[in-house]
């Protein structure tokens, strides 16, 4: 039996059934976590993330595997997939000062009413949003797509979806849209202190390449050079005028 699981549940005040919901699974899967089975490593970070404690405790076993981490990475996903819905909630609800999206259409999110709302909310209570998507007629977005298979009429495409999907953003005071032209090498989420960083391979779709979760625990760290990188492209881009 699994007691750390059980005992962080319900100081959660979660069932095993609105486990199973936030991560998309069997009710009966998390009961076999319960039993003691061990999650695949995707599930175990979504769960730690959802009941806001730490893997270790939960699983004090797998202690041993993260060694090989610092403070700074928290998590590593093979695919961008792989990272739970739970996840990318749990990220943004976490904000308490800044939310900031930098990708080239981030449809998958865009496409998530859940996630728009809770940008929304998130933005009336005083949290800064920033999303920052690609200008559907720059040369860097046709290229991406074209990259990624897909051809450069698609990927424009895409980005004119997810910025009409993010309309319900527009007139916040707190929340702004910026196009941007660049040559994306990663797309950023951040919450506050917070980084998703899924990186663009040649060749790769986004939600196929590896995603890394870092926490930015000093100024020099690579956390850093993401937010700076975010900094840069915001200051170059333009604002939405849909």
């Amino acid at each position: 039996m699994n007691d750390n699981l059980r005992h962080a549940m319900a100081a959660a005040r979660l069932q095993a059934t609105d486990l199973a919901t936030a991560l998309a699974v069997d009710p009966k899967t998390v009961h076999r976590w319960l039993k003691g089975r061990i999650p695949y490593p995707r599930h175990r970070w979504a769960v730690a993330d959802l009941l806001q404690v730490e893997e270790a405790d939960l699983w004090p076993e797998v202690t041993q595997r993260h060694r090989a981490f610092n403070d700074e990475v928290h998590a590593i996903y093979p695919h961008r997939w792989a990272v739970p819905r739970a996840t990318w909630r749990h990220l943004f609800q976490s904000a308490t000062r800044e939310i900031g999206i930098l990708t080239y259409s981030g449809l998958f999110l865009a496409e998530d009413t859940g996630i728009i709302r809770l940008l929304v909310n998130q933005a009336r209570v005083g949290v800064r949003v920033r999303v920052l998507l690609g200008d559907p007629d720059a040369s860097a977005v046709a290229t991406r797509g074209i990259d990624e298979g897909i051809g450069s009429t698609v990927m424009a495409a895409r980005v004119r979806n997810a910025l009409a999907l993010y309309q319900p953003l527009a007139g916040i005071e707190n929340a702004e849209i910026r196009l941007h032209q660049t040559v994306l090498y990663n797309s950023i989420y951040r919450a506050d202190a917070e980084l998703l960083v899924n990186s663009h391979a040649y060749g790769t779709p986004a939600a196929q390449a590896p995603v890394i979760h870092l926490r930015a625990v000093e100024p020099e760290a690579a956390a850093a050079t993401y937010l700076a990188s975010f900094e840069r492209v915001w200051a170059d881009a333009k604002a939405s005028t849909q």
